[in-house]
C-alpha cells in the first residue's frame, strides 16, 4: 500500500494523527476572520493580520509539524501538540490551517 500525501484541515484530523502545515487560509482583505469572547459577553473581533500574527506566535508557521492530540466534543477546542508544546486552539482558526497527511 502506497502513502500518498493528502491536503487536509487541521480540523479534519484524527485523534494522535500528525501533518505538516502548508499554508493558511486568511485574506487580507476580509473584514474579520474569528471572533473571540471576553468576559461578561463582550466579542472581540480580530482582524485577519491579527489572526495571522497570532499563528506566528504561537509557532503555527508553513513547515512545522503539528500533532492532534485531542479533539473536544460538540466542535470544542482543539488540542494540538506544536515544537514541543500543547495548545488549544478553537475550530474557527484550526479551520483555516491546512496540512499535509501522509495516508
Amino acid at each position: 500500500m502506497e502513502n500518498k500525501l493528502v491536503k487536509l484541515l487541521l480540523t479534519s484530523l484524527n485523534n494522535g494523527e500528525t501533518g505538516i502545515i502548508t499554508s493558511t487560509e486568511i485574506k487580507l482583505n476580509e473584514d474579520t476572520m474569528c471572533r473571540h469572547r471576553r468576559r461578561k459577553g463582550r466579542k472581540k473581533e480580530f482582524t485577519n493580520e491579527r489572526c495571522l500574527k497570532r499563528l506566528t506566535d504561537l509557532g503555527l508557521t508553513p513547515g512545522t509539524k503539528v500533532t492532534v492530540i485531542q479533539a473536544a466534543p460538540f466542535n470544542g477546542p482543539l488540542e494540538i501538540t506544536v515544537r514541543g508544546s500543547r495548545l488549544a486552539i478553537g475550530r474557527g482558526m484550526a479551520n483555516k490551517i491546512f496540512v499535509d497527511v501522509k495516508r
